[in-house]
C-alpha cells in the first residue's frame, strides 16, 4: 500500500503524462554468468520488465579464492492502479473462453476507471450480459471484468487491454473520486496461442544439391491431404550453405521429441561435439557458436550423471532400472571422452564407465548385454550380440588411447570369428566402421564389398534397407521418411568410408552418395527419425564435410510459382551457416527453385497442417475415457483421463513408447496424479508435465492391454470445448502411432441427452 506522501506526489505531478504499454512479461528475468574481473565490481545496465511484482534476486561468486553468496534483496514494481488479463496459455479455433481483466487500485482514496478491449479482426466478441466496463475501485480494492471471446484467426493473437482512471463528480461509496496523474492509465498487450483442430503433422523433404555450370531446377510440389484442417496449413523453403547448417541452427530442438531419458538426453550432446569438431577442422568456429555449443555440453554432462548408477554404468532411467545399459554406458564413454577438448569432463566418469564395461566381457571377447534396449532393431539373436560388440570395440576406440588396450583385441576377435556368418546390414555396417577406426583394411574391404552388393543405389544416392522391411503404402502426399535403423545403417557406412587416414577416391564417391540419401532423410529440425539415427547421422556428416570442405563457393536461388518470383536467396562463403527461409503463401501449389552457381547447398521444403484423427491404427490401439461424478453448469470442473493402449503390431513388444496428452482447453493436469503412475505402473518409466501436455514414458507395450488414468482440473471456463488429442507413437519407429481424442464428460453427457431428444 502507498503511503501519504506517496499519494501526495502523484497527484501534485505535473509532468506530461507518459503513456508506458506493458509488454514484457518473463517468468525468469536475470539468470546471467557474469565476469567481475580484478575490481571486483561491474554494472550491468538491464530494463525492469512489465509485471507489477516484487522481484527476489541472490547470487553468488566463484574465484580462486573461494566461493561468495549474497544476500537475497528486492525489487518492488508497481503502479498507482494497474490491470492484470488472465487468460489460458491456448485455445482451439472456435472455441469461446472467458477473457478476465481484474483492475488493482494501489491507492487510498477510490478512483473510477474505464476498461476497454480494443477490438481486432483476430477474435470476435460476443455479447455479455450485465458486463460492465466502468467501475468505482476505491484504496486496496479490486474490480474484475469480462468479455467473452471467440478467437478466430490461428496462431499468436494480441489482446490490448486498456485501464484509464476517468474524472466524474460522482461519489463512490460516499468518497470523491481522484484522477492521479502520474500513471493515469494502464495498457497491457498479452498474447494467446490459437490452435488448430485436429492432429499437428509437419514434415519436411530435403537435398543436397551441388550445381555446376547450366542452371539446376528442383521441383516443389506443396500437396495437402484432403481432410486438412481449413487455415491450419504452413509451408516454408530454407536454404543452407554448409551440410552442418540446419543441425546447428537447432542444437537445442534437433528433434521435435520429448529428452525425457538417458538416451534421449545424449542428443543435446553429443551433436554438440561434432558441430564443434567440423567447424574447428573447416576454420568456421565463431566465439558465439562456440559459447553456444559449450552451453549445451555443460548442461547435457550434469543432466547425464542424473542416469548414473553407483557402478558406473547408465541406463535410460536412472535409479529407477535394476541395472546399468550395456549400450547406453558405451555411447556415454565415448561421448564424454570426446566431449574433454571443449568442457571439463570428470576421468572418474570415464573410467568407472570403460571399468564396468571391461567387466562385462566374455572368454570369446564378445560382451554381456546387461540392461533393457528400448530400441527392439538392436534386441534378440546372435547377430546382435556382434552388433553390441562391434559398438563397444568402436567406442573404445573412439577413446583415441595411445594404446587400444586388451579389451579392443579381444573384442576384434570376437568380431573376427563371428564375420563370416554376418548376413543382417545393420551389423555389417557397425562393424565396418569397427574395423575402419582399427585400422584392419582388409577385413574393411571384405565388409565394404559385402555391403555394397546388397545396396539400393538409386538416382545418384546409395542406402541399405532392412532384411524384413514391411511394405509402405504410397501417398502422394507424405513425404517419405526412412526408418531410423535405415538412417543408422547408412551412416555407419559412411563412417565407415571417411574414418581411416586416406579415404581412397572411389570412397570418396560412394561416400557422397550416401550423404545424398542420409540429406533426404533429414527432419525439419536437422534431426531424423529419432536419438541414436540423429547422433551417428551427424557424426558421419560432419566427418565426410570436414574432408570434403571447400571455402569456394557462390549460389544463387530463385523460389518461382510460374513466371513469378516468389522468394531469393544467396549463398556464400560469408553466409553459408546461415540458414535462410521464406514461407510459402499459396498451398496446394507447385513451385519451382532455379538454382545458379558452383557449390554446394542444403535444400528443405518443410510442410505443417492439421488433420483430423485417423481411423484406422495399424500398430497401436488406443481409446480414452473421462469420468466424473457430476456436471454442475458454470462451476470448476476435476474429471479422471483413463487411457487404456496395446501394441497391435508384428513384434512380440513395442519399442520404448510415448504417450503425448494434450490438455483441453482451461485445464491442467494434477501433477500430484501424473507422478503417482510411476509408482501405480512398472510400464510409466518417467512423466512429464509440460504447459498444455502430459508425456507417460512407457518402456514397452504387450499386445495385452495396458491402463493408465490421472486427474485434469479446470483453470479457466471455455465453452464450445474442441476434442483433445491423445497421441501414442514408438519413439524409434515415428510412422508407428496411434491418434484419438477426449473431450470434457459433461460436454459428451449433454451431447448425449441431446442427441437422445
Amino acid at each position: 500500500m502507498l503511503e501519504e506522501t506517496d499519494i501526495k506526489d502523484i497527484l501534485e505531478e505535473v509532468t506530461p503524462v507518459v503513456e508506458k504499454i506493458r509488454k514484457y512479461f518473463p517468468e525468469t528475468w536475470i539468470w546471467d554468468l557474469i565476469s567481475v574481473g580484478s575490481s571486483g565490481d561491474v554494472f550491468v545496465p538491464v530494463n525492469v520488465p512489465d509485471t507489477i511484482t516484487e522481484w527476489k534476486a541472490g547470487m553468488f561468486c566463484m574465484a580462486n579464492t573461494g566461493f561468495g553468496l549474497a544476500k537475497t534483496v528486492g525489487l518492488n514494481v508497481f503502479q498507482p492502479f494497474f490491470l492484470e488479463p488472465i487468460l489460458p496459455y491456448s485455445v482451439i479455433r472456435g472455441e469461446e473462453f472467458p477473457l478476465k481483466v481484474t483492475v488493482f487500485n494501489y491507492l487510498q482514496q477510490c478512483i473510477k476507471v474505464q476498461v476497454t478491449l480494443e477490438k481486432s479482426e483476430d477474435f470476435e466478441i460476443s455479447s455479455c450480459e450485465r458486463c460492465e466496463y466502468s467501475s468505482c475501485i476505491c484504496g486496496g480494492r479490486t474490480k474484475a471484468f469480462v468479455w467473452n471471446i471467440v478467437p478466430i484467426t490461428l496462431g499468436n493473437v494480441n489482446f490490448t487491454i486498456t485501464a484509464e482512471a476517468i474524472q466524474t463528480n460522482e461519489l463512490c461509496y460516499n468518497e470523491v473520486v481522484i484522477v492521479p496523474t502520474r500513471g493515469r492509465k494502464d495498457t497491457v498487450i498479452k498474447p494467446l496461442l490459437v490452435e488448430p483442430e485436429g492432429t499437428k503433422m509437419e514434415m519436411a523433404k530435403s537435398s543436397l544439391l551441388c550445381p555446376k555450370g547450366p542452371t539446376l531446377l528442383e521441383n516443389i510440389s506443396v500437396q495437402l491431404p484432403s481432410e486438412v484442417v481449413k487455415g491450419s496449413a504452413r509451408a516454408y523453403v530454407s536454404v543452407v550453405g554448409d551440410i552442418m547448417g540446419n543441425a546447428l541452427q537447432n542444437l537445442d530442438n534437433l528433434l521435435a521429441m520429448p529428452y525425457g531419458c538417458g538416451e534421449q538426453n545424449m542428443v543435446l550432446f553429443a551433436p554438440n561435439i561434432f558441430i564443434l569438431q567440423y567447424l574447428e577442422k573447416t576454420g568456421q568456429l565463431t566465439a558465439a557458436i562456440k559459447e553456444k555449443a559449450i552451453r549445451f555440453l555443460e548442461s547435457g554432462y550434469q543432466r547425464e550423471l542424473l542416469y548414473k548408477h553407483n557402478d558406473g554404468s547408465y541406463s535410460a532411467f536412472g535409479h529407477i532400472d535394476p541395472t546399468g545399459n550395456t549400450w547406453l554406458t558405451a555411447f556415454v564413454l565415448k561421448s564424454f571422452a570426446q566431449a574433454k577438448p571443449y568442457i571439463f569432463v570428470d576421468d572418474t566418469h570415464i573410467n568407472n564407465a570403460a571399468g564396468w564395461l571391461r567387466r562385462l566381457q566374455l572368454q570369446n571377447g564378445c560382451f554381456r548385454s546387461v540392461g533393457h534396449l528400448f530400441h527392439s532393431s538392436m534386441k534378440g539373436g546372435v547377430n546382435d550380440d556382434i552388433s553390441l560388440a562391434a559398438y563397444i570395440v568402436a567406442a573404445l576406440l573412439e577413446l583415441q588411447t595411445e594404446h587400444p588396450g586388451n579389451t579392443v583385441t579381444k573384442g576384434l576377435k570376437c568380431l573376427h570369428a563371428a564375420a563370416p556368418n554376418i548376413t543382417n546390414p545393420y551389423t555389417l555396417a557397425v562393424m565396418a566402421y569397427t574395423y575402419s577406426l582399427a585400422g584392419r583394411m582388409k577385413e574393411r574391404r571384405i565388409l565394404l564389398n559385402h555391403l555394397y552388393s546388397i545396396a539400393i543405389e538409386k538416382d545418384d544416392t546409395l542406402h541399405w534397407e532392412e532384411a524384413k522391411k514391411a511394405t509402405k503404402i504410397y501417398n502422394p502426399y507424405i513425404w517419405y521418411q526412412a526408418p531410423s535403423t535405415e538412417v543408422e545403417m547408412a551412416a555407419y557406412v559412411l563412417l565407415a568410408l571417411v574414418s581411416v587416414p586416406n579415404p581412397s577416391s572411389d570412397d570418396i564417391i560412394s561416400a557422397s552418395k550416401i550423404v545424398k540419401w542420409i540429406t533426404k532423410q533429414q527432419g525439419p529440425h536437422g534431426g531424423f527419425s529419432s536419438t541414436q539415427d540423429t547422433v551417428v547421422a551427424l557424426q558421419a556428416l560432419s566427418k565426410y564435410g570436414g574432408l570434403t570442405y571447400s571455402e569456394k563457393g557462390h549460389i544463387t536461388i530463385k523460389i518461382k510459382s510460374k513466371e513469378n518470383l516468389v522468394g531469393h536467396f544467396e549463398v556464400n562463403k560469408d553466409n553459408r551457416l546461415l540458414l535462410q527461409r521464406i514461407a510459402l503463401t499459396d498451398i496446394p501449389r507447385n513451385y519451382t527453385a532455379e538454382i545458379n552457381g558452383e557449390g554446394c547447398i542444403l535444400f528443405q521444403t518443410m510442410l505443417k497442417y492439421n488433420i483430423p484423427p485417423p481411423k484406422n491404427v495399424p500398430v497401436f490401439s488406443i481409446q480414452v475415457e473421462t469420468a466424473r461424478s457430476t456436471c454442475i453448469e458454470s462451476s470448476m470442473t476435476r474429471f479422471e483421463v483413463l487411457i487404456s493402449v496395446s501394441y497391435t503390431g508384428k513384434r512380440v513388444v513395442s519399442n520404448m513408447a510415448i504417450i503425448e496428452v494434450k490438455m483441453l482447453s482451461g485445464y491442467i493436469p494434477d501433477k500430484k496424479s501424473v507422478q503417482m503412475l510411476q509408482q501405480s505402473s512398472h510400464l510409466v518409466k518417467k512423466t512429464e508435465v509440460q504447459t498444455n501436455h502430459v508425456l507417460l514414458y512407457l518402456e514397452e507395450l504387450s499386445h495385452n492391454a495396458s491402463k493408465f488414468a490421472f486427474y485434469v482440473e479446470q483453470e479457466v471456463v471455455v465453452k464450445n470445448l474442441k476434442p483433445a488429442v491423445v497421441k501414442i507413437y514408438d519413439y524409434y519407429e515415428k510412422d508407428e502411432h496411434a491418434i484419438t481424442q477426449y473431450v470434457d464428460p459433461c460436454v459428451a453427457e449433454a451431447e448425449k441427452e441431446s442427441n437422445t431428444r
